[in-house]
């Protein structure tokens, strides 16, 4: 792997060369991105555009075939358990502890984050009451909604109180009051010097909740900065055409129709 010189350390996460091959397949191809401490940055691709590799990677959580990263200063790869002290993570598709109650899964990943008992307690019954799950009670994760998934993942993520909260796909399934409630907890935490990365397929969201953005296609950076900086005076969307393509998909599906009695 490269070494650590050009890793940015005021960064809230720094990536250097970051490369992930799967077989023959080029997930990520050498993706360098700083971004800052207090942002709320966005992360926007098409689908199998590298996203969730790079965070998988950024986090801990994938090792990466080349390339470094660090969390506030302390390299993910080369010191691990402080760097994921550091961060908060709600990853996309990755197996949980389904069968246990959300209060539990909660309670859980707080005592394996070291925290005592105590506050594992209070931060859970604070987590469920502002994220609408109060009334879950002992149902399990195995048989919660997809949005109730969602939530309590999240209160996971933000149990042991981290500094940089990494969020894939966050606002799936879940619904407008909730996701409202969610938007307003992230922008308290960037105000008070947290910093949050999220990806996201949805420009809008995207565009109206975050300071910062980077466009990710076929595992490399199009563009990266502050929203404005990577926009250039257009809407999101009509940026991400430019920068990646309409990716049109197929053809005239002649035969699709109602089918008539």
């Amino acid at each position: 792997m490269h070494n650590t010189t050009d890793l940015n350390p005021q960064a809230a996460l720094s990536m250097r060369n970051l490369v992930r091959v799967f077989g023959d397949f080029v997930a990520c191809r050498d993706i360098s991105l700083d971004i800052p401490r207090g942002s709320f940055y966005g992360i926007v691709g098409p689908n199998g555009a590298g996203k969730t590799t790079m965070l998988s990677m950024a986090t801990g959580m994938l090792q990466p075939t080349a390339g470094q990263v660090s969390v506030l200063g302390v390299n993910v790869w080369q010191d691990s358990e402080k760097a994921k002290a550091l961060l908060g993570v709600l990853p996309d598709g990755v197996f949980t502890f389904d069968r246990l109650s959300g209060p539990d899964l909660v309670t859980y990943t707080g005592l394996l984050h070291g925290l005592p008992a105590n506050l594992v307690r209070e931060r859970t019954a604070d987590l469920l009451n502002a994220l609408g799950l109060e009334d879950a009670g002992d149902k399990l994760v195995l048989d919660y909604s997809a949005g109730m998934r969602k939530k309590i993942l999240l209160a996971c993520a933000l149990v042991h109180s981290p500094s940089v909260l990494v969020l894939d796909e966050p606002f799936e399934s879940v619904d407008p009051i909730s996701a409202a409630t969610i938007k307003e907890m992230l922008h308290s935490f960037c105000q008070k010097g947290g910093t949050v990365i999220l990806s996201s397929h949805v420009m809008d969201t995207v565009q109206k909740i975050c300071t910062h953005v980077a466009v990710i296609d076929h595992g490399v950076v199009k563009a990266a900065g502050t929203l404005s900086e990577v926009a250039q005076g257009q809407d999101l969307d009509t940026r991400f055409e430019e920068l990646v393509g309409r990716h049109r998909e197929g053809g005239d599906i002649a035969w699709l129709a109602p089918s008539l009695d």
